[in-house]
């Protein structure tokens, strides 16, 4: 299937998204993620007063409640929209938008086996396309990706929107046709609300990533700034602009972009990727400060019983501390979770790091035989292949890389 594709165009060199946030505040006037966000919480602010005895008022607070964690990305906020959907199906009963707004939230925190509860209690609505689309991700999530493709065929069969476009365009740029992928991301682009800007900055931004992800970085840029431009002051955008500058050696724009996006949102994974910066530019002692952060809230996250930190914990200690051990730890704890090639790497690469040869070549075996083209994975293949006297097969795999992405050995983010 092919779709109609747009002219791409370099971006400009700059680091817009910061000029733009800039811009707005001299201006005083509001981003649009700063409005958004006042608008969000005004409007949870008047539905807590309002909900009680009122059951359609009742069903919207955990609607805005998640869409709030959505802005922000705090761990509070997650939790609060978390407790907010299981009150409302206690107090109304199994309503299908709350279950599919469960299953959404359980798979976004890597909770494979709630998602799949709260999709068994929608088999009345089997046939529905936002159900069906659910239920191929949680395939994908359990390494089932044949499944996966199909249920994203049949949602969009039943109902073509943005989101359901996005989702197959995703599988295509693992383990398709990444101008496929692109061709579905754009007609996704062409599908979203001219209201919803958020959701038109996010696709271009997956068009960016994929085009970053090729070590096409003027295309990338492109993206990017179109996504700037739509929605205004989204931290996202500066995130993905940052690790393209650091990409392109511009160190210090990449530096005051990923400050600004953690002055906005602290996540620990901004956090690792500025200290990733800072070692990859030989500041070492910059870095570890970061990096001390970083390691702190993924353990917090992991001590709340929190599991979708698992898989930058096994990162982190394969990577940044080298503790083979201690990323072994983590990797298995998610690839129970996860049994995909994301986590198949991530476990094989950290049997890497520990020195078990063998079994990280096992196990990484096993992740190439997805059929999944990431430079990640063939990358952590060539290294455990030469590791392992698999010399031929080593340097055909490191070959591999460059032709997956000619840029991968520059700044990067494993996300």
């Amino acid at each position: 299937m092919r779709f109609p594709r747009t002219l791409v165009i370099a971006g400009a060199t700059v680091a817009l998204s910061l000029a733009l946030l800039t811009i707005h505040r001299l201006s005083g006037a509001p981003t649009d993620y700063e409005t958004e966000l006042a608008n969000t919480q005004a409007s949870l602010s008047a539905m807590d007063g309002s909900a009680r005895g009122d059951g359609e008022a009742a069903a919207r607070v955990p609607r805005q409640r998640y869409q709030l964690a959505l802005l922000t990305g705090r761990p509070a906020d997650w939790a609060e929209a978390d407790a907010a959907i299981e009150g409302a199906i206690r107090t109304l009963g199994p309503l299908a938008d709350l279950y599919l707004l469960k299953a959404s939230l359980d798979l976004r925190l890597h909770r494979v086996e709630a998602a799949d509860r709260a999709l068994a209690d929608l088999q009345p609505f089997a046939g529905n396309a936002q159900v069906t689309a659910m239920k191929a991700s949680l395939a994908f999530q359990r390494g089932d990706y044949a499944a996966a493709k199909a249920g994203y065929l049949t949602a969009i069969e039943k109902n073509p929107t943005w989101d359901n476009l996005a989702r197959l365009a995703y599988w295509e740029s693992k383990f398709g046709d990444r101008e496929v992928a692109d061709q579905l991301y754009e007609r996704a682009q062409g599908e979203v609300s001219a209201k919803d800007k958020r959701s038109y900055a996010w696709v271009r931004l997956e068009r960016g990533l994929l085009e970053f992800n090729r070590g096409r970085y003027a295309n990338a840029a492109a993206h990017y700034e179109k996504a700037a431009r739509a929605y205004s002051g989204y931290w996202l955008v500066d995130e993905h602009v940052a690790e393209l500058r650091g990409a392109e050696r511009k160190f210090d724009q990449a530096i005051a972009l990923y400050e600004s996006v953690i002055a906005r949102a602290p996540r620990p994974e901004f956090q690792q990727a500025l200290g990733d910066l800072l070692r990859a530019m030989g500041k070492d002692a910059q870095a570890k400060r970061w990096h001390d952060r970083a390691l702190a809230g993924y353990l917090q996250s992991a001590e709340r019983g929190e599991v979708h930190y698992y898989h930058h914990l096994a990162g982190f200690y394969a990577d940044v501390l080298h503790d083979g051990a201690e990323a072994v730890k983590w990797a298995r704890k998610d690839v129970a979770l996860r049994p995909h090639f994301f986590t198949q790497d991530a476990l094989a690469w950290a049997l890497y790091r520990d020195g078990q040869f063998a079994a990280a070549l096992d196990t990484v075996q096993t992740a190439l035989g997805s059929g999944a083209n990431d430079a990640h994975l063939v990358f952590h293949a060539a290294m455990i292949h030469l590791a392992a006297g698999r010399t031929d097969e080593g340097k055909r795999l490191v070959q591999r890389v460059a032709q997956i992405n000619p840029g991968y050995e520059n700044f990067h983010v494993h996300r």
